[in-house]
């Protein structure tokens, strides 16, 4: 028989990380004193998980295979003396997650290689691992924009006798994080108390729970830091930093047997109060400019069904005076003398009578829009303001001057202001009553003075 002096396994260019749906491949080498009687000289590559129940046990309690491939590189025969490599290659499945390592369990990738012997005679074999790596887009894990933050009210005792109240409000900057990244924890701390609290404290922590019939926790503090007191009755802002050293992902998508979660705890010596804040740490790291798309994309969207067309505006006003009940035609009376001329009545530079419900508005409301005037504005100087004027007419040439009037009292109205050829005006375009067309010309009307001032 002879001695096996070297068995190994090589992969090409000596990489040790893969990635999922990604080929490995590699050579067995052999190295021979003397012959070797062979069956056959086998290569497996596998990925599996185990967990169990007890620490660095490698007696699984349950067990998860991910893949598990063989080839044959010899057939039977008699191997001669020296060395002799055998080329290999597998193919990682896009469905495998990430390695992981850990007190109850793992997730272990390897390559292993055999030599077959006939009866009475001893095998051989001799694996090597490797990693695989899924990377985790922090931009694809939903609910990930924003801030983490929480908040906590908490009431204790002391001296047996005295009560006190603690207020806890913290914030991390971010929701997904990448190793290398800092974390920005601020904290508030509201000592409704008459004693000191202990000492603050920021801990990152991991907690991975592996999934059994009774399943184990395992928390750990990966990183902490620590800030003064909050003397009684103060309420004090504390900000810190936690640098993220390299850790296993959040999310080991493929697997169902271990779960890895991340979460910054903020809490006070004494008395014991705390909160947490969750967050994911990746590989990717966020975006900001898909984050700002994301913002941006909703509120258009919502706005555009909202609004109705502006097209379709100037129809319903028009169409709604047109359709105003009038009074039946009767004969016209002597027109009696008026103290002022039309024309310079429905000038734009003559003030118009708006209601006096209007003037109390608008001294304490913001400053007159001459372009688009305002939802409040629209609603207070509405057509049906000026409806108890007897005669009360609005021409048709003024609304076509109006592209966006609607009728008073719609919340998308806007007022009948002159949008276009004509000067900008602080109050609104309104005619007072036309007495001319008055269907009672019993008594001479007022002047235009005296119809302002009423």
């Amino acid at each position: 028989m002879g001695k096996l002096q070297e068995f190994e396994i090589t992969f090409d260019k000596n990489k040790e990380v893969y990635s999922a749906g990604e080929s490995i491949s590699g050579t067995v080498k052999i190295k021979l004193a003397h012959a070797l009687l062979c069956k056959a000289i086998k290569v497996n590559c596998n990925g599996f998980c185990g967990i169990t129940s007890k620490v660095n046990d490698t007696t699984w309690t349950m067990e998860e295979q991910y893949f598990n491939s063989s080839v044959s590189v010899a057939d039977k025969g008699t191997l001669k003396e020296g060395e002799h490599t055998f080329p290999f290659k597998f193919l990682i499945p896009e469905t495998a997650p990430t390695s992981f390592e850990g007190n109850y369990g793992r997730i272990v990738y390897r390559v292993r290689a055999f030599i077959d012997t006939p009866r009475f005679a001893k095998d051989y074999n001799t694996e090597k691992p490797f990693y695989m790596l899924r990377l985790l887009n922090l931009n694809e894990v939903p609910d990930v924009w924003g801030t983490s933050s929480s908040a906590v009210t908490q009431q204790f005792t002391y001296m047996l006798m005295k009560t006190g109240t603690i207020v806890l409000k913290a914030q991390a900057d971010m929701k997904g994080y990448t190793p290398g990244q800092i974390i920005q924890v601020t904290a508030l701390i509201h000592n409704q108390s008459g004693k000191n609290t202990g000492n603050m404290a920021a801990s990152l922590m991991q907690r991975v729970t592996y999934e059994m019939k009774r399943p184990v926790h395992d928390l750990r503090t990966i990183a902490e830091v620590e800030g003064g007191v909050v003397k009684a009755g103060k309420e004090v802002e504390w900000k810190e930093q936690i640098i993220i050293p390299p850790l296993p992902q959040s999310s080991l998508v493929g697997c169902d047997l271990i779960k890895i979660e991340y979460y910054v705890k903020v809490s006070l010596k004494s008395p014991d109060v705390s909160l947490t804040l969750p967050i994911h740490i990746g590989n990717i790291s966020l975006d900001k400019k898909l984050r700002s798309s994301k913002k941006a994309a909703p509120p258009s969207s919502s706005r555009d069904e909202a609004t109705p067309a502006p097209v379709a505006t100037p129809d319903i006003s028009i169409s709604t005076y047109e359709t105003t009940p009038t009074l039946p035609p009767r004969p016209a009376p002597k027109p009696a003398p008026r103290p002022t001329p039309r024309s310079r009545m429905s000038s734009h530079n003559s003030p118009s009578a708006p209601p006096a419900d209007y003037q109390q508005g608008a001294e304490g409301g913001s400053p007159m829009n001459d372009g688009y005037p305002n939802k409040r504005q629209s609603q207070l100087v509405s057509p049906n303001a000026f409806s108890y004027a007897p005669g009360l007419f609005f021409p048709q040439n003024q609304q076509q001057n109006v592209p966006g009037t609607v009728p008073g009292g719609s919340p998308g109205a806007t007022a009948p202001y002159p949008t276009g050829g004509a000067v900008a005006m602080p109050t609104p375009n309104i005619l007072p009553p036309d007495y001319g067309t008055s269907s009672y010309p019993h008594e001479a009307p007022p002047s235009y003075d005296e119809s302002c001032n009423t």
